[in-house]
């Protein structure tokens, strides 16, 4: 087998791979249990802890939202992963722009900052700014992912209704 071949054969299988991984990710979010409302509120709260600066609470703080508010704490755990690797730097730095206006801080923004403990040398002031930031940036975000995932789940749900009275019809 000639190199380029090797390297494309890997590149098909690594992406099968990707769409199964999505397909079944996908298929695990569809049968979430509970009522669309249910399901809706917890997808809400993960979006809205994803946005926040809480990395290393996120699934914590997603799951004791979703149990205090009664959302589905499954869809509020699948949802906080919208914050990853790739997210993260565009929330922070939002978070910290948008906290800095609203309380009338100056700091600037150093994207060398790696963690939340070296933005914490900055002071108080940077992360409270953090805080408040990413707290604003997340009310949007999760209003629309309520109604987004409480649409999709009663379209789901109909469409289950609906497949099983046509399975039964002779």
């Amino acid at each position: 087998m000639h190199p380029n071949d090797q390297i494309q054969t890997k590149q098909i299988t690594q992406k099968n791979r990707l769409k199964q991984r999505l397909h079944d990710f996908i298929e695990r979010v569809k049968n979430l249990q509970g009522d669309p409302h249910y399901i809706a509120v917890g997808m809400a709260i993960g979006v809205f802890v994803a946005i926040t600066p809480t990395i290393p609470f996120h699934t914590a703080l997603a799951l004791a939202l979703a149990f205090m508010l009664r959302g589905s704490k499954a869809a509020a755990v699948i949802a906080v992963w919208i914050s990853n690797p790739l997210t993260i730097p565009f929330f922070y730095l939002g978070s910290y722009k948008v906290g800095n206006f609203i309380l009338g801080n100056s700091i600037p923004f150093d994207p060398k900052y790696e963690s939340l403990s070296e933005l914490a040398h900055l002071g108080l002031d940077a992360t409270i700014a953090l805080m408040v930031g990413g707290v604003i940036l997340g009310i949007i975000p999760a209003i629309a992912a309520y109604f987004i995932t409480r649409k999709i789940f009663i379209t789901l749900r109909a469409r289950r209704v609906e497949k099983h009275l046509f399975d039964k019809v002779p």
